[in-house]
This record gives C-alpha cells, structure tokens and sequence, in this order.
C-alpha cells in the first residue's frame, strides 16, 4: 500500500499531465477554426494569441471536468463497504 505522499505526488502528476493533453487536444481543434475570416484581425499573432488563451481556458475545464469525474468515481467504492 502507498503512503499519501507518494499518493498525493501521482495524483499530482496525473493532473498535469492529464490537464496539458487536454490543452493540446483543444489547440488541435481550435487551430483549424478560421478566426481571422470571422474576426477582421489585421495582424495574424493576435489570432494566435487568442487561440492560445481559448485552448488554455477550454482545454483547462475540461481537464477539470475529466480530474472530477475521475474523483468522483473513486469515492463511488465506498458506498459499497
């Protein structure tokens, strides 16, 4: 059986690396959305910049969402005992 602070350290790592997959997983969508047709940008950094901060907030709740459930379903056990 682990301590908890070699619990708290994987749960920990499974977070940061569940929250930058989900972050990414965000870029590679928002990347194919033309921004610059729907927004009249002039300069296209600004475009990346808010793809940027769009995939960071989106990819971030969703992580969330994916840290909670994962929570959640580990305290479900303890109805049963």
């Amino acid at each position: 059986m682990m301590d908890g602070a070699t619990t708290l350290g994987i749960n920990a790592l499974f977070n940061i690396c569940l929250s930058l997959l989900c972050i990414v997983f965000c870029w590679k969508i928002l990347i194919n959305i033309r921004f610059e047709e729907w927004m009249r940008i002039k300069k296209p950094i600004y475009t990346r910049l808010l793809i940027i901060l769009l995939s960071i907030a989106v990819g971030h709740q969703l992580a969330t969402f994916f840290i909670d459930y994962f929570g959640w379903s580990r305290l479900l056990s303890q109805i049963f005992l």
